[in-house]
């Protein structure tokens, strides 16, 4: 009973953080948004103490219950695995007892942490599961979900409904798409072939929680007296982690996945206290279910966060696609505060990017930034009632902000090239004008030419850098206006004190 109850919650956990990538109209981050924030590494980057407490806490009263509940990688590995088994009847007893590596786990540790320290994230980000698992869903599932939308909806529309709308699909990114699909690769691979490797051996939470999980209060323990020497058990663990020869468990390695209580015919191993005296009668196992299901439940409930559902806007009129200028300084969204802030806090895991309503976030393609979020416009702007990106965010990389917050933040400037700027019979375009919201914007009479039309003139102090200017100007590839990002945001509130 407790392996059918941990499977049906990590299914529940796994399919759930999925939908946070896939949906596009941003209506279940209100209710399920709170799962990305009880990821450890992005609770531990975002200062979420309750969240990390709990995490720690649950993992020393019960094993590494995170890895394989709440983890979505983890129980992405175990679907791999269980495939194996259920495609090759004799795989599933291919497992056995493996050593733990302990040189390699706590070397792949200091080198995860020390890359965050200098500013290195982006690269530490390609092992952090969490991200790992959003960098799939989003480059190589998101699409998938979108084209069968996009299929329903001609469908419904022929039927002259409209409970489905199209959804443009795109590449965001290169290089995002080849470190997914590697990835993937790996993943599978390693998860085909030995289970838990992944988790045991590179994977840092695996490894810090592996540290707690030595101790824990709570795993599996063999009775000597009642091992017949069968071996089910360390041949149906995927962790490797078994020792039935010695009749010893390493609960370092042990996710909690409860097969080999369920594999041993003989009640030889249970789920149950570690410490103290042996008990004279066997464990009430209800007792334990009801301890097992309240505190995944307690961590669930005490990280779980008010979300805000979002109606969509008008917009502007839709104009041809253009290509992004190569920017001196990258725009990082309102709310990341600096680009330190967003080199030191980003894990990569594209959850801003998938929920954007504008197009506008992207993954970086530069080596120094790699699959980082920063803004791009041409295929839309930042509109300063949309503030998705902040809400979503579980690693604190981009602080959650108000609409009235975020209409002082000033995340860049505008520049215009004023030889490309267009005119027609003698009048000036004017359309970055119009369209500022921040009235940042101008038409002055060009100093080269005093009596031709007039040309943009941007108040710096003014602009936020929303892009809006430069997704609307009509010059094509490049605008004649583009936003050059700042190194830190510029915030009116704190400069008025």
């Amino acid at each position: 009973m407790l392996r059918k109850i941990r499977t049906t919650l990590a299914i529940l956990f796994c399919f759930a953080v999925a939908l946070l990538f896939l949906d596009f109209s941003g209506s279940i981050h209100a209710w399920l948004g709170w799962m990305a924030k009880v990821q450890f590494f992005p609770a531990v980057l975002a200062l979420n103490f309750i969240v990390v407490a709990a995490l720690l806490l649950l993992t020393f009263v019960f094993g590494r219950v995170y890895c394989s509940v709440i983890c979505p990688l983890g129980v992405f590995q175990d679907a791999v695995s269980w495939l194996r088994g259920r495609l090759r009847k004799k795989d599933r007893f291919r497992f056995r007892f493996r050593k733990e590596h302990r040189l390699l786990r706590y070397g792949v540790l200091l080198a995860f942490v020390l890359a965050f320290i200098f500013g290195a994230g982006c690269f530490a980000a390609l092992i952090e599961p969490y991200s790992a698992f959003g960098r799939m869903m989003n480059a190589l599932a998101a699409p998938l979900w979108q084209w069968t939308n996009n299929g329903l909806a001609a469908i419904s529309e022929h039927f002259s409904s409209y409970a489905f709308y199209n959804k443009e699909v795109w590449l965001r990114s290169l290089p995002l798409l080849i470190v997914s699909l590697l990835t993937l690769v790996v993943l599978v691979v390693l998860a085909w072939v030995g289970g838990r490797s992944w988790c045991n051996n590179i994977c840092p939470v695996g490894t810090i929680l592996g540290s707690v999980s030595r101790y824990s209060l709570f795993g599996p323990k063999i009775d000597a007296g009642k091992c017949v020497g069968c071996h089910l058990c360390d041949r149906q663990c995927k962790a490797s982690c078994i020792n039935s020869a010695e009749h010893k468990v390493d609960t370092s390695r042990c996710v909690a996945c409860f097969d080999c209580v369920d594999s041993c015919h003989h009640g030889a191993i249970r789920y149950g206290f570690r410490y103290g005296r042996k008990p004279t009668k066997a464990t009430n196992p209800d007792s334990t279910k009801r301890a097992f299901l309240s505190a995944t439940a307690l961590v669930a409930g005490s990280a779980m966060l008010k979300a805000q559902d979002f109606g969509g806007d008008g917009g502007l009129a839709p104009v041809v696609a253009k290509q992004s200028p190569k920017r001196d300084t990258r725009i990082t969204p309102p709310g990341s505060v600096s680009l330190d802030n967003m080199a030191r806090h980003c894990i990569s895991c594209q959850l801003c990017v998938s929920v954007c309503p504008n197009d506008v976030l992207r993954p970086s393609s530069s080596l120094l930034n790699l699959m980082q979020p920063e803004l791009s416009f041409d295929r839309g702007w930042c509109r300063p009632e949309c503030t998705r990106c902040s809400e979503v965010c579980p690693a604190g990389a981009i602080l959650k902000i108000s609409r009235e917050e975020k209409s002082a933040i000033h995340v860049g400037h505008a520049v215009v090239d004023i030889w490309t700027c267009v005119t027609a019979n003698g009048e000036s375009c004017g359309n970055c004008a119009r369209h500022c919201p921040a009235g940042a914007i101008r038409m002055v009479q060009n100093e080269f030419d005093p009596e031709g039309p007039r040309t943009p003139s941007v108040n710096e102090e003014r602009c936020l850098g929303c892009g809006a200017c430069e997704y609307v100007c009509p010059v094509r590839p490049l605008s004649a206006i583009h936003v050059e990002g700042n190194v830190v945001h510029h915030d009116e509130r704190n400069e008025s004190k």
